[in-house]
């Protein structure tokens, strides 16, 4: 079965970077939506990026210009370059997979369990 597993969440400073990884398995192709989520407590689950089958990317207006979503489809990794990080950016971060029709990313299918990242001022 689609299982995701992410990794590299971790406890920085204001101003430091993290690498964010989901490695998947259970399926094979790259044509699929793959997203980076997160949950901060009391608050509902946001859209942080978006890669699509082609490559195209798109990211909530709050990390724009700090930070960088990517694949290696040959891992069947995703992954989540965070830099310039801020106390707001703490929050559980979770990847999933998604349909991708035509380029229209269709909600998270498959999740993972979730890596925790907190930022401190």
């Amino acid at each position: 079965q689609v299982q995701l597993v992410e990794s590299g969440g971790g406890s920085v400073q204001a101003g430091g970077s993290l690498r964010l990884s989901c490695a998947a398995s259970g399926y094979t192709g790259s044509g699929y939506c793959m997203g980076w989520y997160r949950q901060a407590p009391g608050k509902e689950r946001e859209g942080v990026a978006l890669i699509r089958s082609d490559g195209r990317t798109s990211y909530a207006d709050s990390v724009k210009g700090r930070f960088t979503i990517s694949k290696d489809n040959a891992k069947n990794t995703l992954y989540l370059q965070m830099n310039s990080l801020k106390p707001e950016d703490t929050a559980m971060y979770y990847c999933a997979r998604e349909q991708d029709w035509g380029g229209s990313c269709q909600g998270g299918e498959f999740w993972g369990q979730g890596t925790q990242v907190t930022v401190s001022s």
